[in-house]
């Protein structure tokens, strides 16, 4: 079991951002924010 829950965690997609869709760093992934870096400058 432990093989296929590995599994499912590395084949989830990329983190994307709400405002302009590009892909979130993957260190900031974790967090509960949607938004990349240059959109929380812009729009915050």
């Amino acid at each position: 079991m432990l093989g296929s829950v590995n599994e499912f965690f590395r084949n989830l997609p990329a983190k994307v951002c709400n405002e302009c869709g590009s892909d979130i760093e993957e260190e900031m992934a974790d967090c509960y924010q949607n938004e990349c870096d240059d959109c929380q400058e812009e729009y915050h």
